[in-house]
């Protein structure tokens, strides 16, 4: 299958899903999950029409973006993997929507950045729902006084939470669960569900969706 294919296809089973959902056509916005892909895999995806990207480094992110971006304006790239406070100069000055705010260290460190650079990427707190030691992300029950903080102390301007459940759970909860905790702090984006589990994200309210695999082909 073709990358056009594939992309319609991925959109084709959103659309049909925010219908099953009774949610208006287009309310989930597809974000293209590039990371190890190169430029030159990245291209034809570009070309296909789509314009939203996801990345997990930084530095890989780094290395392909500056040049696509200027090839291709209005390209819109979003930071879905971990990020470290030595990083977030160079995150604040290349992503448009960093999705992994998840502890006092990044907050503060992305704020001094956006007041530095003059620079506003939209901004998402990562919630780890299934409170995996392993896995980046607040946990559930602090979520709530976290994003207190961001928005109180440190003037951050959120738009929405994001999640990974584990991988071996059914994922439903933890999308159920990300929505009560939006709801709670007045946050009304939700950025959830991957390859594997969109159509069911998408149900339970999400506003983004993170598909990689099922777009560029398996890694």
């Amino acid at each position: 299958m073709e990358v056009q294919e594939r992309l319609n296809d991925v959109m084709s089973r959103i659309r049909s899903s925010e219908a099953a959902a009774s949610r208006a056509e287009g309310a989930v916005t597809l974000v293209a999950v590039s990371k190890t892909f190169d430029a030159e895999a990245i291209r034809p995806v570009i070309a296909a029409g789509q314009r939203i990207f996801g990345e997990n480094r930084v530095q890989e992110a780094q290395g392909k973006w500056p040049e696509l971006k200027r090839e291709t304006p209005g390209l819109e790239l979003h930071l879905i993997g971990p990020l470290q406070s030595n990083k977030a100069a160079d995150a604040v000055a290349l992503f448009e929507v960093i999705e992994t705010i998840d502890r006092e260290k990044i907050a503060r460190a992305v704020a001094a950045e956006i007041k530095r650079q003059g620079r506003k990427p939209r901004l998402y707190v990562q919630v780890n729902t299934g409170l995996e030691p392993q896995k980046a992300g607040i946990a559930p029950q602090e979520t709530s006084a976290f994003v207190d903080l961001c928005r109180l102390e440190l003037g951050l301007e959120l738009e929405g939470l994001m999640c990974i459940p584990p991988v071996d759970e059914n994922p439903g909860p933890h999308f159920a669960l990300l929505a009560k905790l939006a709801a709670r702090c007045g946050l009304n984006r939700l950025s959830m569900g991957m390859s594997g589990d969109f159509e069911t994200a998408i149900g339970f309210g999400a506003t983004s969706v993170r598909v990689g695999s099922a777009i560029f082909g398996a890694r």
